[in-house]
């Protein structure tokens, strides 16, 4: 049995700058690896999570050109989740504008055509650019397959499914919310989470933030769980979910895999864990079928994360195989 891929040695952008994308808001961009190399674009998760040194290093730094982007309000991009609920800027961050910063981002760094890497909601959002703009993707490698779809986001934030998996962490989720509301806690944590009380919205932040990040891995991760409840972290992150969530992803249900077919001629590889527990197998094999010559790894002992090891070493066997690649 040959060796797991790992990480990539650690390496620092070449250049990083904020990009003005409209509407009030700028965007955090760093490039980092060969300046000449094949151009990769990797969308973070969450939506909130923004991104972090580690998702630079699932690429060959002599081969590609990263691109890395904090999506709007979230990470080093402003104005920023955790200091506004000023609806008018929150109309401002739907999935149509992302798709459209994405674009900006390719055409502002000269950028013919790309291929686009994103998991959970970034597998969500490369999927939406990847339908918006077919003709600039090279290829589309997708983990932890997410659609938004009512059934998916159910199973993660409401009675009757993770509960049963995670009682004690599920009753850390519930612990904010009144009893009479805990039959619609995205909803209820709506309210909480966009009051603009750090009293009541802080808690609620760090309780939601906190699930997410004690379901993902298969193995506890302490370090994840005190990153995830900081503060700031955890109310930037948790108000922008909550915001995509409660609005169906700003998406018709269905429609990314209604569609996916239509991006049959791209080269596109995706790796699920098989003990997923924030975003079951179901979409992947759904989406798989839409994608009958798409490459479906499933990794039998990972959970959600992208740095566990089984779905790092998929992972980068994609990136490296499509590294030398024309399309």
């Amino acid at each position: 049995m040959s060796q797991r891929r790992t990480f990539y040695p650690e390496i620092e952008p070449y250049r990083t700058e904020m990009l003005d994308v409209g509407e009030g808001h700028q965007v955090y961009v760093e490039q980092s690896g060969n300046p000449g190399g094949k151009p990769v674009i990797f969308v973070h998760g969450g939506p909130g999570s923004g991104t972090s040194p580690k998702q630079r290093r699932v690429f060959d730094p002599e081969r590609y050109r990263i691109v890395l982007f904090d999506q709007r309000m979230a990470g080093r991009s402003t104005p920023h989740a955790s200091t506004t609920v000023d609806p008018a800027v929150w109309a401002t961050n739907t999935t149509g504008h992302l798709v459209a910063d994405m674009e900006h981002i390719r055409e502002h760094l000269g950028i013919e055509t790309w291929q686009v890497f994103g998991g959970s909601w970034g597998s969500c959002l490369s999927l939406a650019y990847a339908q918006a703009h077919p003709d600039r993707v090279s290829e589309l490698v997708l983990r932890g397959i997410f659609t938004l779809r009512p059934a998916e986001l159910s199973w993660m934030y409401e009675r009757g499914h993770l509960e049963h998996v995670y009682p004690d962490h599920w009753a850390d989720f519930v612990a904010p919310v009144a009893p009479e509301r805990r039959h619609e806690m995205q909803l209820a944590y709506h309210e909480l989470l966009f009051d603009p009380d750090p009293a009541v919205h802080v808690p609620a932040a760090v309780a939601w933030s906190g699930w997410e990040s004690r379901v993902i891995t298969v193995e506890p991760d302490e370090d994840g769980f005190r990153k995830a409840t900081e503060p700031q972290q955890a109310v930037a992150f948790a108000r922008i979910e909550n915001h995509y969530f409660v609005h169906g992803g700003f998406l018709r249900e269905g429609s990314l895999l209604d569609q996916a077919p239509a991006l049959a001629h791209i080269p596109t590889v995706i790796v699920q864990g098989r003990l997923d527990m924030c975003t079951p197998a179901r979409t992947a094999f759904d989406l798989a079928a839409r994608l009958p010559d798409a490459e479906l790894t499933v990794v039998p002992d990972a959970g959600h994360a992208f740095s566990e090891p089984g779905t790092l070493d998929a992972l980068v066997r994609a990136t490296d195989r499509f590294a030398t690649s024309r399309r």
